[in-house]
């Protein structure tokens, strides 16, 4: 067989396999506890979480794993709405990946205005019609960085510089970008950003969301306190 849709997902990559399989077998513990096996699973925990928000050029602080990239732009969406209860608008593009546009919708059946912003022939956002948007009730701009169908790179910073005229907050989901060109969360600017393992070799059912310290927002999933 040749596979050629590494676009929408990619094989698990035999390295990842090997570790993953050892990882599982001898690394069982909750990380929770306080007791050895429980505390070298938090170490390993901790040191992947360092290794994600070295190569976003993040804090580890600032990195919380997720379920899935969609669970993240959940997450990411939802809990600034949570966290900003006087907000009622959100703005996005047309041709964001289902985890935004499904999102927004159910929001609209909520009340809450989100307006869809256009594209032109190439995919770019209209970055005056996105401006003109703006209103004193909007919450959250997300925009992806690069699109999952034609590739298009957004213009991400120059989208931050509209939204920071306005104190508007910035989500970007990445997930089609990270791994493949340079994603860094201070040259983008971004007040969250969304990453997911099955793009780049990893297994499915990981993804990330970054949260720039100081960001507000308000848990999607509440129980343990492994990712707070």
């Amino acid at each position: 067989m040749v596979y050629l849709d590494n676009n929408a997902t990619t094989p698990l990559d035999p390295a990842v396999q090997e570790k993953m399989c050892w990882f599982l077998k001898n690394h069982f513990g909750n990380p929770s506890s306080l007791y050895p096996l429980g505390r070298e699973v938090k170490e390993m925990i901790t040191e992947a979480r360092e290794i994600i928000a070295t190569s976003l050029g993040a804090q580890r602080s600032e990195i919380i794993f997720t379920g899935s990239g969609t669970e993240a732009d959940n997450f990411a969406i939802r809990g600034v709405l949570d966290a900003l209860p006087e907000k009622k608008e959100v703005i996005t593009s047309a041709i964001e990946h289902p985890a935004i546009i499904e999102t927004g919708h159910y929001l609209q059946r909520k009340g809450y205005k989100v307006t869809f912003v256009p594209v032109d022939q190439t995919g770019l956002v209209d970055l005056e019609y996105l401006e003109k948007a703006i209103t004193p009730q909007t919450a959250l701009i997300s925009i992806m960085h690069a699109n999952n169908e034609i590739g298009t790179i957004q213009p991400i910073e120059e989208i931050v510089k509209i939204a920071k005229k306005h104190g508007v907050l910035v989500h970007t989901d990445a997930v089609q970008s990270y791994g493949k060109i340079e994603v860094n969360v201070n040259k983008l600017g971004v007040d969250l950003l969304t990453i997911s393992a099955h793009k780049i070799y990893g297994p499915k059912g990981i993804g990330a969301l970054y949260i720039r310290k100081g960001t507000p927002i308000q848990p999607l999933i509440y129980g343990g306190h492994q990712e707070r």
